[in-house]
């Protein structure tokens, strides 16, 4: 067995694995990565951008269904599922070489195969071992199912088995009304599918604002889309036309498949993981504000963390900055605590749900409900959402005579704007500040320019 040194081993190359690569080798560090499948992980390859492309097809099927309201004479005929995939893969395989170039162009040394702790700082794969004087557990997570509910891959499919079905159901319950849940019900919405969500919490997208889970449930009515709050799963079996579905007080559902998005599970089991010294909880690699294990020179990231034991954001772009975060604290280089709360939260649902800061419930537990003041926005009073023929708000929470602490906007494409939106958290901007800036007209971003205009207490646009 051949024993390889390096200055840093990384188990995982998935989003926060390989930023951890790229930024340890410009900083001249060697490095090791190590992959079981393919470079880019969950998120290139079963998750973020396939199912974006998802999404993007569905918005043209209801562009080719509405074009008569914008008066283009189209037809719609339906939908080539066989073409939607190859459309898909061939944006996923175009990141994926790019992603393989860059990681070649740094000098990384990548390894195909599954790994497994075999020291403090060492990885075993493949018959080999490879040292680390600092090692990255980046093992990402999984698809989530119920006690008793058993995935088939078939009729009872999770968000990886979808994202390859050969074909439109015309009928489908999803279990879970979370990102995940919503964003594919979102989809086969606009491909022809009858959907039914199931959520056991009170809303849609729970732990969003609940003004934002109000939002998203007006449209999803408008749309068609079938959901049931404050519901409980109890089971599912199989019938001669797909499942039935029954819910805590015997109420059944009927549909051709069952879509499971209760969430993800950190992927730690087997790993040898707590054989080397590292703390885990409920499968979670317990990690300080650095991403510091409980092993000294062993650092985790993405999916798989908890920092403190509190949950923690399961998004590629945390990830990302939880991997050039490590990488720069190993290297030396001063480094600050990731502010949870400042990063960007987006369901790419029709119509988007972007926030980013504190929603009211949290604000209000926070700083007091006498030491906080909200406004909501209307997308009705912007000419690029009219434009667009799209419907939503922009709510601001503040503290009283302080800072914005929450920004939450609903609408078709808001994700774009979130980015402004963190800007203005993270930078603890006051109302007057950010109501002074010009935004272009006409543009959605004036959406927010004129929320903190009201909040300001000088509203243009606005109805009074």
């Amino acid at each position: 067995m051949a024993d390889n040194q390096s200055d840093l081993v990384i188990l995982g190359g998935g989003s926060g694995g390989y930023a951890a690569a790229l930024r340890a080798a410009e900083l001249g560090k060697s490095v090791v990565l190590i992959e079981k499948d393919r470079v880019g992980g969950t998120c290139l390859h079963r998750g973020c951008i396939p199912t974006k492309a998802l999404l993007h097809a569905g918005e043209i099927a209801d562009q080719a269904r509405e074009s008569a309201t914008f008066g283009v004479n189209a037809t719609f005929e339906g939908i080539d599922i066989a073409g939607v995939h190859k459309y898909k893969d061939g944006v996923v395989g175009k990141n994926w070489k790019g992603l393989q170039g860059l990681i070649k162009a740094r000098g990384i040394q990548t390894i195909e195969g599954e790994g497994k702790l075999a020291g403090p700082k060492t990885v075993s794969v493949n018959g080999d071992t490879y040292t680390g004087t600092n090692l990255i557990l980046a093992t990402g997570s999984y698809s989530r199912t119920l006690p008793g509910l058993d995935v088939d891959g078939q009729r009872v499919i999770t968000s990886e088995h979808a994202l390859q079905l050969d074909r439109v159901p015309e009928t489908a319950i999803v279990l879970g009304g979370g990102v995940i849940g919503v964003e594919f019900a979102s989809v086969w919405t606009s491909f022809g599918t009858k959907v039914t969500i199931v959520e056991a919490l009170p809303h849609l997208v729970p732990t969003e604002d609940e003004a934002n889970s109000k939002q998203l449930e007006r449209a999803f009515r408008r749309r068609g889309i079938g959901f049931k709050v404050g519901a409980r799963f109890e089971g599912v079996e199989h019938t001669d036309a797909g499942v039935r579905v029954t819910l805590e007080g015997g109420e059944t559902l009927e549909a051709e498949i069952l879509l499971v998005a209760v969430g993800r599970g950190p992927t730690s089991a087997d790993l040898g993981y707590e054989e080397q010294g590292i703390t885990i909880e409920r499968g979670f690699v317990i990690t300080d504000e650095f991403c510091r294990t409980s092993v000294d020179g062993v650092y985790a990231v993405g999916d798989l963390i908890s920092i403190g034991g509190a949950p923690h954001l399961q998004l590629a772009h945390v990830g990302f900055g939880e991997g050039i975060l490590v990488a720069e604290h190993i290297a030396g280089l001063p480094v600050v605590p990731i502010d949870y709360l400042g990063v960007p939260r987006i369901t790419y649902s029709q119509p988007e749900v972007a926030s980013v800061g504190y929603t009211e419930a949290q604000a209000a537990e926070k700083f007091g409900a006498d030491n906080i003041k909200t406004v909501t926005y209307d997308l009705s009073g912007n000419g690029r959402s009219a434009i667009l023929n799209t419907k939503g708000a922009v709510k601001l929470v503040a503290q009283q005579d302080g800072p914005v602490v929450g920004i939450h906007i609903v609408g078709d494409r808001v994700g774009e704007l979130i980015a402004e939106a963190q800007l203005i958290y993270n930078w603890e901007a006051l109302p007057g500040e950010v109501a002074q800036l010009i935004h272009p007209h006409p543009t959605q971003s004036e959406a927010l320019g004129e929320a903190h205009l009201l909040l300001a207490g000088k509203p243009l646009h606005v109805h009074e």
